[in-house]
């Protein structure tokens, strides 16, 4: 399969990888046991009662010789895969604009990579998070040497604010998802996963803005067509499933999720393109199994994971995903950055 004009090539994925070396790690990908939930059992009638069981995930698990592996993006540097394409962005700057600075709006991960990839290539770096961000994350962006301004709680709220000040002091917009460079970068991961288990069928990967999952999908769909992708959204915030059925991005009036990181307004116009180019299937899951889905990652892969790094975990157990005749299926855990605290309750709850 190639790129149709406009996406995100292998060509730019590979050249994204040999620019990130410096900042991002090659993360594991390792098989854990097929996880099913204790607290969901579909009555008849229910929505769930009602998937096919050839197409679902959980189906997929029965057949012998299925395996469920996981990519653990969560151990990156900064506890998320958002230094693969921060860095791949801010490394292509003319060095006059890594002389004036970068800036970007983000609900945290996206933030904490940008202010570390700016520290390493010496640039200064903004960061516009909003009133309600974890502290794990705020905290995490300030220990790169960041500025942190804080405006509203929404996407559109912190991108109207970083595009003022970008304007009133020169800085270059990083933005957190929907710009090719920053997909390609995002990319890299799909590479690993196909060198990593050469027989995958089908992956799953968590959607917030939509740039993990359009540049995996890129990568695998233009190396290997016949892999099923999966993308998983909050319940809450079904930004892309939405924008799907609509034909075109679409405005949500309000997202609500655990998932902070998944809390996207509005797909973007060149991640709307990828995923309609490149994604099979979009499924949404429930707060309640998404913190389930924390809960048994620590258990049983021994991984501190956040919740939205949590969501492609939560809906295998839930046997969401059409992963047709998948037997070698991985899912793509995006994040570490959670506050003891709220670890501690998901774990205990």
């Amino acid at each position: 399969m190639q790129a149709a004009s406009g996406l995100v090539t292998l060509e730019d994925i590979r050249a994204a990888r040999e620019r990130i070396k410096r900042a991002a790690r090659v993360t594991p990908l390792f098989e854990v046991p097929w996880p099913t939930s204790a607290s969901h059992a579909a009555k008849p009638g229910s929505p769930d009662s009602r998937l096919p069981p050839p197409a679902s995930a959980k189906a997929a698990a029965d057949k012998p010789g299925s395996r469920l592996y996981l990519k653990a993006e969560s151990l990156q540097p900064m506890g998320a895969f958002k230094i693969r394409g921060a860095f791949n962005m801010i490394a292509q700057l003319p060095p006059e604009q890594l002389k004036r600075g970068v800036i970007t709006y983000s609900s945290g991960n996206h933030g904490q990579a940008v202010a570390m990839a700016a520290q390493i290539l010496g640039a200064p770096a903004v960061i516009v998070m909003p009133t309600t961000a974890p502290t794990v994350k705020v905290e995490g962006a300030k220990s790169y040497g960041a500025e942190l301004q804080f405006a509203g709680t929404t996407s559109t709220e912190r991108q109207a604010h970083a595009e003022r000040v970008a304007a009133e002091r020169g800085l270059t917009i990083i933005p957190p998802f929907d710009h090719p460079h920053i997909i390609a970068g995002q990319g890299t991961a799909g590479l690993e996963i196909l060198e990593q288990c050469p027989e995958v069928g089908a992956i799953f990967l968590p959607i917030g803005g939509g740039g993990l999952l359009s540049g995996v999908a890129a990568a695998v769909k233009q190396s290997k067509p016949s892999v099923r992708i999966i993308g998983v959204e909050p319940e809450g915030a079904p930004t892309m499933k939405t924008a799907i059925a609509a034909g075109e991005p679409v405005s949500l009036p309000k997202t609500g999720s655990i998932a902070d990181g998944l809390l996207t307004i509005r797909a973007g116009t060149v991640t709307f393109a990828h995923a309609r180019a490149f994604v099979d299937d979009f499924v949404t899951v429930p707060d309640e199994a998404i913190a389930e889905a924390v809960a048994w990652l620590a258990r049983h892969a021994r991984l501190v994971v956040e919740p939205s790094g949590a969501a492609t975990t939560a809906a295998i157990m839930r046997g969401l995903g059409d992963t047709r005749d998948a037997t070698h299926v991985v899912a793509v855990v995006s994040g570490g950055n959670v506050a003891p605290e709220a670890f501690a309750k998901y774990i205990s709850g």
